[in-house]
């Protein structure tokens, strides 16, 4: 019978502790998503919201640094790299906004989940990593299940928001291949700290081309939705400061389950069985993935 050492007892306290922020992060993201939805069906505009998202998550953010590194951490010497990531990270974030305006949340939800997929092919074309067949595969089976999830059919399929919600992922893929390659210099809060910079921007530029006032109620969602932003991305930051990316990144899937929760009770939506069987193909093959990239499996 094996003993336990205070060691291997801290180490899954830690565990523990960076799945249950995972987690966290998860229901914030879901409820990001529902907020986001709500909001866009009272007629706001995308990058209005896009700017109280970013906006108000300096809230939580900037508490977060000054408690931390400190301001020092967000001097930086890759302007460039934060405005590529930044660039490539807008993009993913406006079409993904405007696919959930458009489809259930579930949907939304679950397309979003091909990320991955797309940044283990992107990291093959630009950074020119190896990608060994079994990955690729992953990936093949992982776009199927997006095909199940999305049923390809005209008369069932809402393309605009299909194609956003795809668009949407590979831009957040984008993002996280750029984070990669500047997180080789640049810290976490400083990388988040200059996309949030990027977002609240793009979205007070846009001011002058349409937005409206919002009732009461609203504005006080688009904060909350800020707020609530904010705090996720920090849960992400710290989940990964307590354990490996393969502890906590599987549970990154529980947000599925929060987003079919609430879509059921405010919105009435009843996930199809399309979508849920499409969107554990995703997650199996999501999950193999990061599996063989962060455990040292044998490349395929």
């Amino acid at each position: 019978m094996s003993i336990n050492t205070p060691a291997d007892h801290a180490a899954i306290q830690r565990n523990s502790a960076g799945i249950a922020l995972r987690v966290c992060a998860m229901v914030c993201m879901a409820s990001l998503s529902a907020l986001v939805k709500w909001c866009s069906g009272k007629g706001v505009p995308v990058l209005e919201v896009i700017f109280f998202r970013n906006a108000f998550a300096f809230v939580p953010v900037l508490i977060y640094v000054a408690r931390t590194s400190g301001f020092q951490v967000l001097k930086t010497q890759r302007p460039l790299g934060h405005l590529a990531r930044s660039t490539v990270g807008l993009v993913g974030m406006v079409c993904g906004f405007m696919a959930v305006a458009r489809l259930p949340l579930t949907l939304s939800t679950s397309i979003a989940f091909s990320s991955p997929l797309f940044m283990t092919a992107l990291s093959a074309l630009i950074l020119k990593e190896p990608v060994g067949v079994h990955r690729w595969a992953a990936v093949a089976v992982g776009f199927i299940g997006v095909l199940i999830m999305v049923h390809p059919d005209p008369a069932h399929m809402a393309v605009a928001g299909t194609v956003l919600a795809l668009v949407g992922a590979m831009g957040a893929a984008g993002a996280m291949i750029a984070i990669r390659e500047i997180g080789r210099t640049e810290q976490g809060p400083t990388i988040v700290f200059y996309f949030t910079l990027a977002g609240a921007v793009l979205g007070l530029a846009s001011a002058p081309f349409g937005w409206i006032m919002p009732d009461p109620m609203t504005l006080a969602l688009l904060i909350a939705a800020g707020l609530i932003g904010g705090t996720g991305q920090l849960f992400l930051t710290e989940a990964l400061r307590r354990a490996p990316v393969a502890v906590v990144a599987p549970f990154d899937y529980t947000q599925l389950v929060w987003a079919s929760l609430i879509g059921f009770f405010v919105w009435g939506e009843t996930p199809r069985a399309l979508t849920l069987v499409g969107a554990l193909v995703v997650a199996a093959s999501g999950v193999y993935i990061l599996l063989r990239e962060t455990r040292g499996f044998r490349r395929g």
